[in-house]
């Protein structure tokens, strides 16, 4: 059994990620289940001894059922947030996530649909770029990211936590 890169300290959780960025015919794919009223990025946690890029395959099949290839990391993100729920919830929460852009394969069709983690059914749904911010989805820099050229990899930093405009007073 792997072990997922990432542990939890009292009140505060961190997780290092590996996610890719699927684009189809002017389409991205994103992860969702019922229980959430969210879209998020197909990925998981890196195991232990287990490069980011092969995470992020392993991942991609895991819940697609289809063998991606990469085509370049594109996204260094750090992520501040407060859990509010699962196993995050009430918790200060730090997640690393290094995005790999995927190469096209011209075709939306995936071999699964639907995969089971943790008990918790999830649905891969592609969404179109042009009316991302209809939805609430997670990275939600993704549309910003799609809609110019990019020359190398982007650090993007994300801080949504509560102690954050306590934090800005005190500076």
């Amino acid at each position: 059994m792997s072990q997922d890169c990432g542990w939890t300290n009292q009140h505060q959780w961190f997780r290092y990620r590996a996610a890719a960025i699927i684009v189809e015919e002017g389409m991205v794919l994103f992860a969702k289940t019922d229980k959430e009223d969210y879209y998020y990025s197909v990925g998981g946690a890196v195991h232990l001894g287990e490069t980011a890029k092969h995470a992020c395959l392993r991942e991609v099949f895991e819940e697609t059922g289809v063998h991606y290839a990469i085509d370049h990391l594109a996204i260094v993100h750090e992520s501040f947030f407060s859990g509010t729920s699962g196993t995050t919830k009430g918790l200060d929460c730090h997640e690393i996530t290094f995005y790999f852009l995927m190469k096209p394969r011209q075709s939306r069709h995936l071999h699964s649909h639907r995969f089971a983690s943790d008990g918790i059914e999830e649905k891969m749904c592609w969404l179109p770029i042009e009316k991302l911010d209809q939805y609430t989805t997670y990275p939600s820099f993704i549309k910003d990211y799609l809609s110019r050229p990019h020359d190398g990899v982007e650090h993007i930093v994300t801080d949504t936590r509560e102690t954050k405009k306590a934090d800005a007073e005190i500076q």
